[in-house]
């Protein structure tokens, strides 16, 4: 349409030009040409594209229509020897890439009929030789057809071409966003980075592996801004210099935190573009992480070889206690009183060891039920609480907080017992000594659950140790074996009950105190 208007626009001015420096004054072309250009910039202004189908399209055709009359009254009132046919390419060019192939062969059709009528409407003013004029009119008709042929022939491919590429753009995008997404939620941190240490990509992995200050709101940053990366940087300027993959331990330093220790691989690879820059890519595992697979790797290596082990232990562990208060009766010194405590405590621990490693195989081998056992949870819980208070002497630590309504939940009252003694030991464990500092609570949760809370004002925990709390053999004491917590969530996944943590307040003596807090989530009966 732009197209049509400019050549109105020329047309214009080229007979305006004609008429002011020719001898003849015939202002009927002018007139042609400003309604051409003015109904050319109406349609520019007006028209409502829409896209080619199989069927006729009135507005093409109607503009097709315009054109083929106006540049057909320039042929026959040109009073000169200006040739106007070559304007008629104009519209079957437009019917060619606008629509159909019908479209195109009937303007190619429609020019060259209006060529030949000319040739007659000649033949009869000037009735001499008007060969040349016919066969003129044939010769264009033939270009018309063959251009509106071949025209539509590649408006067609450039629109499967299109089509085509706009597919592989799709395609192309919707595996992108999958890379990114997988690349995005990997444990383990990816890095690009340029030869001058500026970090071109990062996923959240790895961004928290380099700590906080490496997340600032530009996507890059340079690995040389902090000293504690330094060892990132050593790696990467190797890498460059032999120009092979390198593979190291090194320790982060993060300000105003402990080191982290960090296995990274390094990858060099060819940036996109062609401009043959040369990346280095990073790959990093936490070793904390690492770890805790193989702590959990050991879990599974353990199976039945565990079990018997500890079977076996059990025997003369059992011989060596009953032996140890044999003696203790008959003997009289304070020191020799003492060793047998020391021999009677070591077996005490030795034999919860060995409970800790059977309940494992137990937890391994156990099939899931679908019945359990209906208790009232508040009641229940004080009076393991009752227990546990006289065993460890912690009247004054523990405080009572149970619900006056009946809490009727389903899970086994052994296994309660089991989880919340456990949670009362780690509590006791890492609280204060203050009155109070142990707080045991019953209560229903909004959605009609049972909970129960075991909360504690310990310190607050270190995140590496928070992320594996409840994975087996994890432990930030040397003398535990660290499968408490796991037996606790084992026994609740088997009954349908769960267990988080969460750091909370309490009040204590009109003071908010921080601690940490079990949470451990049963179904009631009716659910």
């Amino acid at each position: 349409m732009t197209a049509r208007v400019a050549l109105g626009l020329g047309l214009l001015l080229f007979q305006s030009a004609i008429y002011a420096l020719g001898p003849a004054k015939d202002v009927s072309l002018i007139l042609i040409c400003a309604v051409y250009c003015g109904v050319a910039w109406t349609v520019r202004l007006l028209a409502n594209p829409r896209p080619s189908g199989k069927a006729f399209d009135a507005q093409w055709i109607a503009i097709g229509v315009v054109d083929i009359l106006a540049f057909g009254l320039l042929q026959i009132a040109q009073g000169s020897g200006i040739n106007y046919a070559p304007l008629f390419v104009l519209p079957v060019l437009m019917a060619a890439v606008l629509g159909s192939l019908s479209l195109a062969m009937g303007s190619a059709a429609g020019v060259t009929l209006l060529l030949f009528a000319y040739a007659t409407w000649m033949s009869l003013q000037v009735p001499a030789d008007t060969t040349a004029q016919f066969l003129q009119a044939a010769l264009t008709g033939a270009g018309c057809f063959a251009i509106a042929f071949l025209a539509n022939q590649i408006a067609i491919r450039l629109a499967d071409v299109e089509l085509l590429a706009q597919r592989s753009q799709l395609a192309e995008r919707v595996q992108r966003q999958v890379n990114e997404l997988v690349i995005e939620t990997l444990t383990d941190g990816i890095l690009v980075l340029d030869s001058r240490g500026v970090v071109r990509a990062a996923n959240p992995a790895a961004r928290h592996l380099l700590g906080a200050q490496s997340a600032p709101g530009t996507r890059s940053f340079s690995l040389t801004a902090l000293d504690g990366w330094q060892e990132l940087v050593n790696l990467m300027a190797l890498s460059y210099s032999d120009k092979v993959a390198r593979q190291a331990d090194v320790t982060i330093r993060h300000l105003g935190q402990g080191p982290r220790r960090v296995r990274v691989r390094t990858q060099l690879a060819t940036a996109p573009g062609g401009d043959g820059e040369t990346l280095c890519v990073m790959f990093m595992q936490d070793q904390r992480e690492m770890e805790a697979r193989m702590r959990a790797d050991k879990l599974v290596s353990m199976g039945r070889m565990s079990a018997a082990v500890a079977h076996e232990i059990r025997n003369p562990l059992a011989a060596i206690a009953q032996a140890n208060a044999l003696l203790d009766e008959d003997l009289q010194e304070p020191r020799h009183k003492q060793l047998t405590q020391m021999v009677q405590q070591n077996t005490r621990r030795l034999e919860r060891i060995v409970e800790e490693v059977l309940d494992i195989s137990r937890v391994q081998q156990r099939e899931d039920t679908t019945t359990s056992s209906v208790l009232e949870l508040s009641s229940e819980a004080a009076r393991i609480c009752h227990d546990w208070r006289q065993q460890t002497h912690s009247e004054q630590r523990l405080r009572l907080h149970l619900s006056a309504q009946s809490i009727q939940v389903r899970f086994e009252f052994e296994h309660l017992r089991r989880i919340l003694v456990n949670l009362l030991d780690n509590a006791l464990r890492y609280s204060g000594g203050q009155t109070g500092a142990i707080e045991v609570s019953v209560s229903n949760l909004i959605s009609g659950q049972g909970a129960l809370r075991v909360w504690s004002n310990g310190q607050p925990l270190d995140q590496s140790v928070e992320r594996h709390l409840f994975e087996p053999f994890f432990s930030s004491e040397s003398r535990s074996t660290g499968l408490g917590l796991y037996i606790c969530r084992e026994l609740c996944e088997e009954q349908g009950a769960s267990i988080t943590y969460l750091r909370t307040q309490r009040q204590i003596s009109g003071r908010l105190i921080d601690g940490n807090e079990f949470l451990v989530v049963f179904q009631t009966n009716q659910g």
